[in-house]
């Protein structure tokens, strides 16, 4: 389970996002790290037998920065106010389908999976993974329990035209139209700081799957 001091350390952070508060709690923040990585450690472990290649994973190879790019971005802010981690197939480093675990304070913790603005190659190859096994790919986002947990697919950025090389009256045309193909669900601070939060995570994940199996084979 994951440390109500981890929670309250982005809290903080949240409202005090500069280097010098930062450099001042840093113990705070190696401490917070540390108990995120025990935490992802877990999740990992308990993910093994829906996903092998989990197997020896460590967390420090799932687990994304904290410290923001700032370089190019309008927002100078330095630091985000979540920790994330990414794991699936591959580590956080693949740009394949893959789950997502985001923890930051305020009810805005979730649980996420499938892949983000593919490359266009891997977009034009999941279009045509749906497009030809549709029955199959619209009966794993409508399937009860799917629906209840995540609702529909994210659909940010969708295009409002369909997509060269397809027909308006074509059956999964609003699917062929997304641009990224993600779902998630929200968590609670009270679950994500529960004694039962990795077993819930890993029935998200169980849900999932079919999920990302599904886009990992046109991608991977």
């Amino acid at each position: 389970m994951l440390h109500k001091n981890t929670l309250q350390f982005l809290a903080e952070l949240n409202e005090n996002n500069n280097k010098v508060w930062f450099d001042e709690n840093r113990p705070k923040y190696e401490a917070a790290k540390k108990d995120f990585e025990t935490f992802v450690t877990e999740v990992l472990q308990a993910n093994v037998p829906l996903i092998p290649e989990l197997e020896g994973r460590k967390a420090k190879d799932c687990i994304f920065r904290i410290f923001k790019d700032v370089r190019f971005s309008k927002d100078k802010i330095p630091y985000k106010n979540n920790f994330g981690a990414g794991f699936g197939k591959g580590d956080k480093k693949v740009h394949a389908a893959g789950f997502y675990l985001h923890v930051q304070p305020g009810g805005h913790s979730f649980m996420g999976g499938g892949i983000w603005m593919p490359e266009s190659n891997d977009l034009k190859a999941i279009r045509q993974e749906i497009d030809y096994n549709f029955p199959e790919f619209s009966g794993i986002v409508n399937h009860k329990p799917f629906k209840k947990m995540f609702g529909d697919i994210n659909s940010e950025d969708k295009l409002k035209k369909k997509p060269q090389g397809y027909e308006e009256n074509n059956p999964a045309i609003e699917y062929l139209k997304l641009k990224s193909f993600t779902v998630g669900t929200n968590i609670s601070d009270k679950d994500i700081l529960g004694k039962t939060i990795v077993s819930q995570l890993h029935n998200i994940v169980k849900e999932m799957k079919p999920f990302v199996d599904f886009l990992n084979r046109a991608v991977v």
